[in-house]
């Protein structure tokens, strides 16, 4: 790395990330310092510390991302089970066919209930020793009730990754059942279905602590139509190719459905402090604009996150 120009004035503290962080993992990092996309050189006085910068605001905004996701994935299986349970039969709506357009997709799904459910039963009892300590709902429903063989919906739906859950939701037969699931988070049901095929892409790569802030997704989320679709005022901003397949549309569909889901989140305002603390990170990697505080769609949010902080007397 010094060699290739880099400047690193602790080797000791350089060797103490690379030996723990790794370099195939920091590697990346330092494409944006090289003097051409294609040579191997840097920049003259890139230093080691700049890279690290990169890497630890990288992480940051890896767990802000998970945040969201976790909130959303949460509100998406709520309203999936609630609305399928009360109006087509039950908690064990999932059991039947005729909800779902795609069988042997459907049989699969039942199949990998199953198996969750008996990997639960095949495992050690979970220690429910003390007065904090119970078994999980899922095991608490197997040892205790013989049938249904698998569980009712708001349990079955817990055990789904958001890569499942997505292939659910997609899997049903009426358009009006998406429609009525994606309602609650403020969105049409076709956007619920591209954004979630989005979500599961993201959330791979954070799960992983692969590189977010400039990686290409290749699954980019449908821009929204409807003005009742909470979403930036300047619909212009996204005419980029470049900008329209980085990160910035996936933050803002995020905050789009927080906004709905969790009201009173802060999580414009840490994203915005996390910019702020890592004020040397190329925005364009992310598609984000200079200027993307000055949008209503930004602005409105963070001046109400400041009257809750207010009133809370944070």
């Amino acid at each position: 790395m010094i060699e290739r120009g880099l400047v690193v004035t602790e080797p000791d503290r350089a060797v103490r990330y690379l030996r723990h962080v790794g370099y195939y993992r920091l590697s990346p990092y330092l494409i944006p310092f090289r003097m051409d996309p294609a040579a191997e050189m840097l920049r003259g006085g890139t230093t080691f510390d700049q890279v690290l910068d990169l890497y630890v605001f990288d992480r940051k905004l890896r767990l802000l991302v998970m945040d969201a996701l976790e909130r959303i994935e949460v509100a998406v299986r709520s309203s999936l089970t609630d609305h399928m349970s009360l109006h087509h039969g039950g908690p064990f709506w999932y059991l039947e066919s005729g909800h779902l357009k795609d069988a042997r997709r459907h049989q699969r799904f039942l199949e990998m209930v199953q198996k969750s459910c008996e990997d639960r039963l095949m495992s050690s009892p979970e220690n429910a020793a003390g007065d904090l300590a119970h078994a999980s709902a899922l095991e608490h429903y197997l040892t205790t009730y013989g049938e249904p063989e698998l569980p009712p919906s708001w349990l079955m739906v817990e055990t789904l990754t958001l890569g499942q859950l997505s292939g659910l939701v997609s899997n049903l037969r009426r358009a009006s059942d998406i429609a009525r699931v994606a309602q609650p988070l403020g969105l049409p049901g076709p956007l619920l279905l591209s954004w979630l095929r989005t979500y599961v892409r993201v959330r791979n790569v954070c799960a992983h602590h692969g590189r977010l802030w400039n990686v290409g997704l290749g699954v980019y989320p449908a821009l929204p139509t409807s003005p009742s679709v909470r979403w930036l005022s300047d619909r212009d901003v996204l005419s980029f190719s470049d900008r329209r397949k980085r990160l910035y549309p996936v933050l803002a569909s995020l905050q789009s459905v927080l906004s709905v889901v969790s009201p009173r989140s802060s999580w414009t305002r840490r994203l915005s402090a996390l910019l702020d603390e890592h004020p040397d990170v190329p925005l364009k990697g992310m598609g984000i604009p200079s200027d993307w505080r000055s949008d209503p769609f930004w602005s409105k949010r963070l001046a109400a996150e400041r009257t809750i902080r207010r009133e809370e007397g944070v």
